[in-house]
């Protein structure tokens, strides 16, 4: 990414978009979530669960694209999520406001969501209620997606004003990474920020992988920025930009009359970035000779200016990017392996932007604020008024999140200096036809499968799946049917599809699950009083069968199970 795009992506602090800092764990969560914790000692951490989460794309008040809401009852308790107009709240990671949708235009009758079989959800739409549409698919009645389907992310558009994104969020994560200048909420993207702190104060070389356009040069500068020599300065150099014959000039300086037009010393990248970084960028592109000096650099800490005979020290950060398979190149032989090795001492992987659609929302809200401030029109993304026209047509916000997104954050930006200046002037945003060809163009899929409403019977009926082998069956995918089916072991066998005996084997062959005979008396206890005797409650926190915990509760003759 050049400079000039580091800068667009990351002025993130006068734009006023908050970056990730972390997702709060409510109380009731982390007691659920025990399968896993419940034989850990008291103290540890809690453990997270990738559960379904809902992200505003476009809402008619434009400030509120970003939002998120995490369907938690789904995952730890296997339970149903209702959504409306006036519940539940939708806030930013880490902030302290939190709102319904609250658009007068959606109805109060909410549309529900449900464990699937194996990891999937379904979605349930009452006929009187608010119109759905999965991209531009209407949804009759309902529509269930896979897991694989939530992983990509599912654009839901409500009433043809509010775009949400379903997908699959973490529910927890360590406080106090800060945003580090980086837009975006994601899975990915976090895990950056995670990487860039551990590693930003130590003096080992750094290699960030990734596509072209996924922002590696402001990964490089929040490297810089959050290590002790932010003070020194920061040097980018893109040599797949030099001249081939000049590119070890360029790096390592030369001295005069070292090479035809030579007319003075040069002092060259790494002694410009003494006392601080130096991000060497598209670094597979170094030619054979430069890649020698590198490693010798490296190796030393000393360079040898182009000409020169004495060797120079220097003192330097090293941070290096590319987009290439470097280790296709070493087996080409036009890369050495030894450099790899030594530039990738701790290697960040940057996702490309198809992977973090859930960021799309609010990387498009970022750019379009840069654009709309310079122009001495900010005052567009900021509305109070619930019934105002979306700034950000649905249709238009539907073609962003499916969109494939081959140039990443880069391509992204270009775009929406497009729609902005192209829709200057106008109430809203619109596309042209070569924009509209664009971004239709190699777009996701429309996810999903229709779903006729079920109740009652008919609901437990809908949720067998097809017979298979128990063998098939694999711990986290047991884990999940048991939630999902809140510990109800035949509900569990109908919705994996094996014989009830089956799933008391894959329970005690299992390394995450125990049964009701594997609790202590004294935590049974503790859980009794803990619960009010609630034994549904119960359930949910110890994660075991109902009617073994049911027994052993009336053993230890306590009463109320």
């Amino acid at each position: 990414v050049d400079e000039a795009s580091a800068r667009a992506s990351g002025s993130v602090g006068s734009a006023g978009i908050p970056g990730l800092t972390r997702i709060p764990m409510q109380q009731k969560l982390a007691a659920d979530m025990s399968t896993t914790a419940g034989r850990a000692q008291a103290g540890q951490s809690p453990v997270a669960l990738s559960v379904p989460a809902l992200t505003i794309v476009s809402h008619p008040q434009p400030q509120r694209i970003g939002e998120r809401l995490l369907l938690e009852v789904l995952a730890s308790q296997g339970r149903t999520a209702a959504l409306s107009r006036n519940a539940p709240d939708f806030s930013r990671p880490g902030g302290l406001m939190a709102l319904p949708l609250g658009d007068p235009f959606l109805s109060r009758k909410p549309v529900e969501f449900e464990p699937g079989p194996r990891g999937g959800l379904r979605m349930l739409v009452p006929e009187d209620g608010t119109q759905v549409r999965v991209a531009n698919e209407p949804v009759v009645g309902g529509r269930e997606f896979s897991r694989e389907e939530l992983s990509d992310g599912v654009p839901l558009v409500l009433a043809d004003r509010v775009v949400l994104l379903l997908h699959l969020a973490s529910s927890f994560r360590q406080p106090g990474v800060l945003d580090l200048g980086i837009v975006g909420h994601g899975e990915g993207i976090h895990r950056v920020r995670e990487d860039i702190i551990r590693v930003a104060d130590l003096a080992v070389p750094v290699l960030i992988l990734g596509e072209t356009g996924t922002g590696k040069e402001l990964v490089a500068r929040a490297i810089h920025t959050s290590g002790p020599r932010r003070a020194g300065p920061f040097v980018s150099v893109n040599l797949g930009a030099l001249a081939k014959e000049l590119v070890a000039a360029e790096l390592f300086g030369a001295q005069r009359g070292a090479y035809t037009g030579a007319s003075r010393d040069r002092e060259g990248f790494f002694r410009a970035a003494e006392g601080g970084t130096l991000f060497l960028d598209e670094v597979g592109e170094a030619p054979p000779e430069v890649q020698a000096a590198l490693l010798r650099v490296l190796e030393t800490g000393e360079i040898y200016p182009v000409g020169g005979h004495t060797p120079v020290p220097v003192d330097v950060r090293l941070v290096s990017a590319t987009d290439a398979h470097l280790e296709a190149r070493i087996q080409e032989r036009t890369f050495k392996a030894p450099l790899l090795h030594r530039l990738a001492g701790f290697e960040i992987l940057v996702p490309p932007l198809r992977e973090r659609r859930e960021d799309v929302g609010l990387l498009f809200l970022h750019f379009s604020r840069q654009e709309l401030e310079a122009m001495g029109e900010g005052g567009q993304l900021t509305t109070s008024d619930p019934r105002a026209e979306p700034w950000l047509p649905a249709a238009l916000a539907v073609q962003l999140v499916r969109h494939a997104w081959s140039g990443n954050i880069r391509q992204l930006r270009n775009v929406t200096r497009q729609l902005v200046i192209g829709s200057r002037g106008t109430p809203g945003l619109r596309a042209d036809a070569r924009l509209e060809q664009v971004l239709d163009a190699d777009a996701q899929p429309v996810p999903g499968r229709p779903l006729t409403v079920r109740t009652g019977e008919e609901a437990g009926d809908g949720a067998k799946a097809p017979r298979r082998k128990p063998a098939d069956v694999g711990e986290q995918e047991l884990l999940e049917a048991l939630r999902a089916s809140s510990w109800d072991l035949k509900a569990t066998a109908d919705w994996l599809g094996i014989p009830r005996p089956s799933v008391y084997v894959l329970i005690d062959k299992s390394s995450l699950l125990r049964t009701a005979r594997d609790l202590s008396p004294e935590e049974i206890t503790r859980c009794f009083h803990e619960c009010e005797g609630d034994l549904d409650r119960m359930v949910q926190r110890l994660e075991v069968s109902k009617r073994a915990l049911q027994r052993r509760v009336r053993e230890l003759g306590l009463s109320g199970g």
